[in-house]
């Protein structure tokens, strides 16, 4: 869609109207249902069947282990709301609706990202409640899953100015709140509120954005799930977590140890909850309670903050120029080599070879970036002298870099080897020869694969500079 929306009122209406209407009417008719005390079953079932394939997903949903452990069979709706009662299936219904209303599209990592949190937040917050309420769970669920509903719809639905926020928040000097009014003229927050409203979502969903209601049990549960969905970004031992748990131990009358083992069983709830909703591509996004698990999503969650940095790119250049007339230092040489493509041009990992053992193997010698420790001990490629075997000797007598992974290099990879691919992964890779004028010094290496995202252009440009500069500081150190 190419409409522009600005201010609160505008993307309320577009919402509405032009993108989500299905989605809105659902969320409704069955927060309907919540509001009236003698609703019955067949009115929950004449919602749900109006819509097939709501119906047969609902019923998926509830014959899974999680929610039918006794594994009796559910054939209908009516059945279903016996079963496993009224208020899961209008829950499975709703997280149903908002799955597939979002994530049927082709959906941008920031909406797949919230939703995981989202979700997480969500089965916090039930769990939470569970302590202290001896109903009204599943609202509190609901009222957690829909707290970000209005960002969540913006990601879903919002064209080029969701591009267009996307480029502005991935500025490494960028604030957030600024960017966002900016684009839409409005607050996440009033976005949040206003659709929660125009919705009718719920009393509660609304006051859980208000930090004055929290001596309400119910809205005190949503606003600690919704936090600590958050701050669960930045680690379990992060400072922020550290408070939430106390927090939660004081407000539910456990202690912190109890607290903190509540938290993360519910953590590894909501990834079973978000794969028995047909969700399995949220649950590597919803932060793992395995030690190793925990260390590879921080440093997915760093790489993915890496961003270009161009003042400290330009510093790395005039460094590595300067070097190239001074004759600097070889460790100083590497090291800006290094700095200017991870920090600067925003590659997540970097690796220099060089021609060891007599000159008959590829040796690591500098890497940058998380995991690449152990190239330093493990990464050994024997020489190939024609260069044709493998793509660190062809680069190396072809002398010329390369952007492999893109159509233009698709001739040579079979040149990227299985123990190479078992070593460094599959994807994008930039690869150059590193030369001090006519002498090979070895190969440079390059990758985002921490985070998956692709390679850019610029980058490539700037990997091809740095190698240059490198190599003439390298053969001035020769000349001395």
């Amino acid at each position: 869609m190419s409409e522009t929306s600005y201010g609160l009122q505008s993307w309320i209406d577009r919402l509405n109207q032009s993108e989500l209407p299905a989605l809105a009417a659902v969320v409704q008719d069955l927060q309907r249902l919540t509001e009236q005390e003698h609703a019955s079953v067949q009115q929950l079932a004449d919602v749900l069947l109006r819509d097939a394939a709501l119906t047969s997903k609902v019923l998926r949903v509830g014959n899974s282990s999680y929610y039918n452990p006794s594994q009796e069979t559910i054939k209908t709706i009516s059945r279903a709301i016996v079963m496993i009662g009224f208020d899961n299936v209008r829950l499975i219904s709703l997280s149903v609706s908002l799955i597939d209303g979002l994530l049927d599209r082709a959906p941008r990592q920031q909406l797949q990202e919230l939703l995981a949190r989202s979700f997480h937040a969500a089965v916090q917050a039930r769990n939470i409640a569970g302590y202290v309420l001896t109903k009204h769970e599943e609202e509190v669920f609901i009222a957690a899953l829909l707290h970000e509903v209005g960002e969540l719809a913006f990601w879903g639905c919002g064209g080029k100015q969701a591009d267009e926020l996307g480029e502005a928040l991935a500025a490494s000097d960028a604030d957030h709140d600024q960017a966002v009014e900016r684009v839409l003229g409005t607050s996440f927050r009033q976005l949040n509120l206003g659709l929660i409203k125009s919705w009718n979502i719920g009393e509660l969903a609304s006051f859980a954005h208000g930090s004055a209601n929290l001596r309400d049990p119910a809205v005190h549960a949503v606003s600690l799930g919704v936090r600590i969905g958050s701050a669960a970004l930045n680690g379990w031992g992060c400072p922020e977590m550290e408070g939430l748990v106390k927090e939660l131990a004081e407000f539910s009358g456990i202690s912190e140890a109890d607290a903190m083992q509540q938290v993360l069983a519910s953590a590894d709830e909501a990834v079973n909850v978000a794969a028995t909703f047909g969700a399995s591509r949220l649950c590597k996004l919803i932060p793992s309670t395995d030690p190793e698990q925990v260390q590879l999503q921080q440093a997915q969650r760093a790489a993915s903050l890496l961003q270009p940095n161009l003042l400290l790119m330009q510093q790395a250049m005039q460094d590595l120029g300067m070097m190239a007339a001074s004759r600097g230092d070889v460790g100083l040489i590497l090291d800006a080599l290094l700095k200017g493509l991870h920090e600067g041009a925003g590659l997540e990992r970097v690796m220099l070879t060089v021609l060891a053992d007599h000159q008959t193997a590829f040796r690591a010698k500098r890497v940058a970036g998380e995991h690449t420790q152990s190239w330093l001990d493990t990464f050994v490629l024997p020489v190939d002298p024609s260069g044709q075997s493998h793509i660190f000797s062809y680069v190396l007598r072809q002398r010329q870099p390369l952007w492999m992974g893109v159509p233009a290099s698709y001739n040579l990879e079979e040149m990227v080897t299985l123990p190479l691919r078992q070593q460094l992964g599959k994807g994008m890779f930039f690869i150059a020869p590193l030369m001090a004028g006519a002498r090979e010094i070895g190969v440079l290496y390059a990758d985002n694969r921490i985070s998956g995202r692709a390679l850019k252009h610029e980058q490539f440009v700037a990997f091809q500079r740095f190698t240059q500069l490198a190599g003439r500081c390298l053969d001035a150190l020769g000349r001395r």
